[in-house]
């Protein structure tokens, strides 16, 4: 389906910066605020869940600090980049646009991990919380990445190890056996999508939030959140919380089921022909679950 253009695109100011929004749909039902994931990779491959709009909900994408149409700070070290920082941002936006006494939150891998610490703190104007292809610790994703990459053909592994050890991790080699873990369990719709394309190139173009807080890949996480954790905190959530999450997905079913388990309200659904991009990969079942749910919140 084609992509609905927005309504509204603008900017906020964040401290002195400028965080990028776009809003489809027109004021009526709770507005939907999605949480792109990376960190740093952008809202672009997001985009088809504005489809949401087309039920009478309006819809808010926003490129996070440090990429896409928002300020890059390369610049910034470690210390700046923080969760804190980006749930700073959020709040931020939220007032700017008025919509910080009632809206829903969806956020995808990163943007669940952001969303969840959004959610726990109990804000007042939270109604309902969709959590996709997240995990709920950096400990429990590394696992579940160890077990797809055993999977992959021994030569792929190889590879992989070989430049992961040399530090070579931007090496053609490691780049194409990269590829055909991604195909497998980041989107499965081959040749890559448009969309899906813009975000591998905004985190190219500008590596820094991305290369800082997560590392050179999906599965090979160096960077500072490979300590992070929710999962003691899951029972402050307060809000109705749909669990998304795909068949061949990245985000394993280990790294969900805490979510599962500590959510006081909490359901989940499995996309069969899907992995980490079920709003690509299934699109139009997607947006009948997740409207469903929000329906349901409302």
């Amino acid at each position: 389906m084609a992509i609905p253009e927005p309504n509204h695109t603008g900017t906020v100011d964040f401290n002195g910066w400028s965080t990028w929004y776009r809003t489809t749909g027109e004021p009526g039902r709770t507005p939907l605020v999605v949480l792109h994931g990376g960190p740093g990779a952008g809202h672009h491959y997001t985009l088809r869940i504005a489809g949401i709009a087309q039920q009478g909900r309006p819809v808010v994408h926003y490129d996070q600090l440090g990429t896409g149409l928002s300020t890059h700070l390369p610049g910034k070290g470690a210390d700046f980049w923080t969760v804190q920082l980006f749930l700073d941002e959020l709040d931020n936006l939220l007032k700017a646009l008025g919509i910080s006494d009632a809206y829903h939150i969806l956020g995808q891998s990163w943007g669940g991990m952001l969303a969840a610490e959004h959610a726990v703190r109990r804000p007042a104007g939270l109604r309902g919380l969709v959590i996709a292809n997240s995990p709920a610790s950096m400990e429990l994703w590394l696992s579940g990445a160890a077990e797809l990459r055993a999977a992959l053909p021994p030569e792929v592994q190889r590879t992989l190890l070989a430049h992961e050890a040399a530090g070579t991790t931007d090496h053609p080699e490691y780049r194409a056996a990269e590829q055909i873990y991604n195909e497998r369990h980041v989107c499965r719709v081959v040749p890559t999508p448009p969309e899906v394309q813009a975000t591998w190139d905004n985190i190219a173009a500008d590596p820094t939030v991305y290369h800082t807080m997560n590392g050179p890949n999906e599965f090979h996480v160096v960077g500072t959140l490979k300590d992070w954790s929710v999962i003691d905190r899951l029972h402050l959530i307060d809000v109705p919380t749909l669990l998304v999450s795909g068949r061949y997905d990245e985000a394993t079913p280990t790294t969900l089921k805490p979510f599962a388990d500590h959510i006081p309200d909490v359901r989940w659904h499995m996309f069969e022909h899907s992995s980490h991009m079920p709003h690509v990969e299934e699109e139009e079942l997607y947006l009948q679950v997740v409207g469903a749910f929000l329906d349901s919140t409302d």
